[in-house]
């Protein structure tokens, strides 16, 4: 019966994440898989957009997290042969 509540709740969380734009710092750091003191830093640093509409508490857009976690994609290695290559073929040669 406790293993059928967690499950339920898990599915309750992730279909709010799904639906809800704005979030609150505790379901941030939960949606990001971050802990909330590292999300605190990210926001006094002012490296993650982020919302203080009465200048205290903060909010976050769904949609500007999902950007902000997958800017600074690292290509893959085959990435960067095929990259390499292209770049090697169009070099005029001496």
């Amino acid at each position: 019966m406790e293993e059928l509540s967690l499950i339920s709740e898990m599915v309750a969380q992730r279909t709010l994440f799904a639906t809800k734009e704005v979030l609150t710092s505790d379901e941030a750091a939960a949606y990001m898989g971050v802990s909330k003191s590292y999300l605190y830093k990210l926001t006094m640093r002012q490296m993650i957009p982020h919302y203080k509409p009465n200048g205290k508490i903060v909010y976050f857009n769904r949609k500007e997290l999902e950007a902000w976690l997958q800017s600074n994609r690292v290509s893959t290695a085959e990435e960067i042969s095929q990259q390499a290559q292209s770049y090697c073929r169009k070099q005029p040669k001496k």
